[in-house]
């Protein structure tokens, strides 16, 4: 099989299909496993917008199901932005907004707990490592059980995400890797998520390799979107939560 995959898509009645895949020798950049991977998920792949129906119940399952962990997780929420507050003395803010790709490629500001040093990107941008030395000792914790991201609660009530779907990325990440991976925008053809099938399979990752192979668990996810699937991810999502694995 020769590396790489060259997609073409229609779109018809605001229906969007991917409706067949030809390798070719375009892609250099993502190993052999990872390109057979893909090419195996792309050619069964259909994406196609839910129906009206479909659309409706995820949506009220999203703000149903929003409020009530935002409830249970409260106390949580509130005693971290005590530590973080008190971690600087009041002086660095407790919550930061950063600009993500959502669905259609359209940008929001995605809201997280503070893990990071102030100054961490003076720099430019850049992705973080396992062992960042830009992570708090707070920030350690609360990244490792994933309590920074439960503002993101916010998005997924503002309809911006959704519980279940493909993590969002950085505009910065996101121009380079759909350079270098085929197939790589087809991801927003569904809202962001909180967590997802690649945050409960695939284990942290930060080089353009990974974020290929967490794009094979992505478009399967797609391809048998559902209202199950959603719950059976957040169920896996627990046990990742409680042993701080699996990808970010």
């Amino acid at each position: 099989m020769n590396r790489g995959h060259e997609s073409t898509s229609r779109d018809y009645q605001n229906d969007y299909h991917l409706d067949q895949i030809s390798t070719t020798d375009s892609l250099g950049v993502i190993n052999p496993t990872a390109s057979i991977r893909g090419a195996l998920v792309f050619n069964q792949l259909v994406v196609s917008r839910q129906s009206s129906h479909e659309t409706f119940g995820k949506r009220q399952f999203d703000i149903i199901m929003g409020l009530l962990i935002l409830l249970i997780a409260s106390p949580v929420m509130l005693g971290t932005m005590a530590l973080i507050w008190l971690s600087s003395l009041g002086r660095d803010p407790v919550f930061y907004r950063q600009l993500r790709v959502g669905l259609k490629g359209k940008e929001f500001y995605v809201l997280k707990f503070r893990s990071m040093r102030v100054d961490a990107e003076k720099s430019g941008p850049q992705m973080a490592s396992v062992n960042d030395s830009r992570v708090t000792a707070i920030g350690r914790f609360i990244r490792s059980t994933r309590i920074d991201e439960l503002p993101q609660l916010f998005n997924v009530l503002k309809g911006e995400m959704s519980l279940v779907g493909p993590r969002p990325e950085r505009p910065e990440f996101v121009s380079s890797f759909q350079k270098q991976i085929d197939g790589y925008a087809l991801r927003h053809q569904v809202k962001p998520g909180i967590t997802g099938w690649a945050q409960v399979r695939y284990p942290y990752g930060e080089t353009v390799e990974d974020a290929a192979n967490k794009l094979y668990y992505d478009l399967n996810y797609i391809r048998r979107n559902s209202l199950w699937q959603d719950i059976l991810i957040i169920l896996q999502t627990i046990p990742v939560v409680l042993t701080g694995h699996g990808a970010r």
